[in-house]
């Protein structure tokens, strides 16, 4: 490509999706939606630890209403509890040495589809526990303890009830799976029903961005919520971002996994950035009364947002330490549906969340790219959405 058409695509593409390099002149956070591309409601996961299949299931509903088949609300319980069954059998093969819990990954949401089908939320609520929302912490910590009766294996050869035994305990919180159900006056199984909804798990795929494994090469993330080992591609950060933004430009919504306990993430406020300004950087003084401050009220005191903060300027060798050094963890799953024009121009990124809609955009943050390019775990695609000159690169 000739070098000067280079460099002006470069700025073309900094300005669609760069930070303005006007001076800074606005001094409160507010954001104007720019692009915003359709997709379902905005649900509760409520005390549950299952984001993986709200925002996998967020991700795949978006996908049915770009694909012109129509809006649906998908039921995530189904996904958690064929996922729980499979981990349970990996659990015991490995004999306890893996990450047993309602954590899962965007993947586990498109295995359980092409396994095991899908049904919609109306054929399973998961609710058969005397609650109107999901609370899984009774559920979660049965499943543990006897996980960890099978894997003692006091009978010196596990017995042939062991996965049954499960299978109760799932059909006693979130109830029986359903062989059958019907659906706008028509009969399905769920099989039947993924097949009428016409998506291919094969078109959805992963990507990461870090520097302990090659890159344009898929490897096993090493987050312990990747239980089933599935493999994300390898990008440099700048061709991962090029990638978020070529698909939300071509209006593919993009699965976002983030780690979202950083001081810059003020769910409340609807605002994640990552804010240049720490408390090792205060003055003698000041620090000195840091240090006195409870984590509240350090959080209330330094990142308030009531007026707009300068943020870092993000590396691909910032990203590895943060991941090395355990700073970045696997927090979140959640969706980027657009993108929005911050302070001075700023571009953010417009998140659905799945923890209601009782924060000041409900149930939407907004994101800023370098918090997006700090904290971002991985991302899931779909293939066309994919620049042609990466998708190359990856061999796909």
């Amino acid at each position: 490509m000739n070098k000067f058409l280079s460099v002006a695509l470069g700025l073309a593409f900094v300005g669609l999706f760069g930070t303005s390099v006007s001076a800074q002149t606005d001094t409160v956070y507010t954001f104007k939606d720019v692009k915003i591309l359709k997709h379902t409601s905005v649900k509760d996961q409520y005390r549950s630890g299952t984001c993986w299949s709200f925002s996998g299931n967020g991700f795949l509903e978006a996908e049915l209403i770009r694909t012109g088949k129509g809006e649906f609300d998908l039921s995530e319980m189904y996904v958690v509890k064929e996922s729980y069954s499979e981990k349970a059998e990996k659990y015991v093969r490995l004999q306890g040495s893996l990450n047993f819990g309602g954590g899962g990954a965007f993947h586990d949401v498109t295995n359980a589809w092409k396994n095991y089908g899908v049904v919609p939320e109306s054929a399973f609520a998961g609710l058969q526990y005397g609650e109107e929302k999901h609370v899984h912490g009774e559920l979660d910590a049965v499943l543990k303890a006897y996980m960890e009766a099978v894997i003692k294996n006091p009978n010196k050869k596990l017995s042939t009830a062991w996965h049954a035994g499960l299978d109760g305990i799932l059909d006693a919180y979130l109830g029986a799976t359903p062989e059958k159900f019907t659906y706008n006056g028509k009969e399905y199984t769920p099989k039947s029903f993924a097949d009428y909804l016409g998506l291919n798990m094969d078109d959805y795929i992963e990507i990461s961005s870090y520097t302990h494994h090659p890159f344009y090469k898929p490897f096993i993330i090493e987050v312990p919520d990747n239980w089933s080992w599935n493999q994300v591609y390898n990008l440099p950060l700048e061709d991962m971002m090029k990638v978020i933004n070529n698909s939300l430009e071509n209006g593919y919504t993009v699965g976002w996994a983030s780690d979202v306990s950083e001081k810059g993430f003020a769910y409340n406020k609807g605002i994640a950035v990552v804010p240049e300004t720490s408390v090792n950087e205060l003055a003698g003084s000041e620090k000195a009364k840091w240090e006195k401050m409870t984590e509240k009220e350090r959080m209330s005191q330094m990142y308030n947002f009531d007026k707009v903060v300068p943020e870092k300027k993000i590396t691909q060798e910032m990203r590895q330490a943060e991941f090395d050094n355990q700073k970045t963890t696997d927090d979140h799953g959640m969706l980027l549906v657009g993108y929005a024009d911050g302070p001075n121009g700023a571009r953010f990124y417009k998140v659905k969340n799945s923890w209601n809609v009782d924060n000041k955009y409900e149930g939407y943050f907004y994101a800023s790219i370098p918090f997006v390019e700090f904290k971002t775990m991985s991302i899931m695609v779909n293939k066309k959405a994919i620049p042609a000159e990466i998708l190359k690169k990856l061999g796909l």
